[in-house]
This record gives structure tokens, sequence and C-alpha cells, in this order.
């Protein structure tokens, strides 16, 4: 694994510590726990990360650099700038339109 901040590092150490939870019922309980706040996070994750590139954006960095910086295609740091999330972007007015 290449450098990882402190934090993800930490991270990944819970998933592992999850992982080697003997029992089976205690695991798959432990694991439902984190994922009931995984969801509320995200967002707030997401929204972090939008931020963050916005700033970078905002400090003359190009989005080939930000995209560099974060390790996904300069027209991914775009798209998180915009607020896009994957394949779950904001629907278009056309598609909106033939939708209803």
């Amino acid at each position: 694994m290449e450098d990882q901040p402190e934090e993800v590092l930490r991270f990944m150490d819970a998933v592992k510590a999850l992982r080697a939870i003997e029992d089976d019922a205690a695991c798959a309980r432990a694991i439902s726990n984190a994922l009931k706040y995984w969801g509320d996070n995200s967002g707030t994750l997401r929204e972090i990360r939008q931020e963050r590139v916005q700033r970078l954006r905002d400090q003359g960095m190009t989005w080939q650099e930000i995209g560099d910086v974060m390790g996904v295609h300069f027209t991914r740091a775009q798209q998180i700038a915009k607020g896009f999330r994957g394949s779950k972007r904001p629907k278009k007015e056309a598609e909106e339109k033939s939708a209803e």
C-alpha cells in the first residue's frame, strides 16, 4: 500500500479488526453497527472532499494536478468539484422530463 495518511491506516486497521472477529454472529453484528454510521458520514466525507478540491483549484492548481494528487483522472477531479457522485450524478433536465 502506498504512503497513506495515519487516519486512512487506522480506518484500514479497523476493517481488518472487524474481519478478524472469530465469532460469526459477533462479527456480523459489529459490521452492521459500523455500517449504520457509515451512511451518515459518507455524505460528510464527500462534502469535505468537494470543498478541498475546490480550494486546491482556487489556489491555482490545474485539474490535471488535482487529479494526480488524488489518484484520479482529471475529469473525475472536475466532477468531484461539481458535486457529482460517480454513477449517481444529478439528473439532467432532459432525463427528468423523460422520466415523467
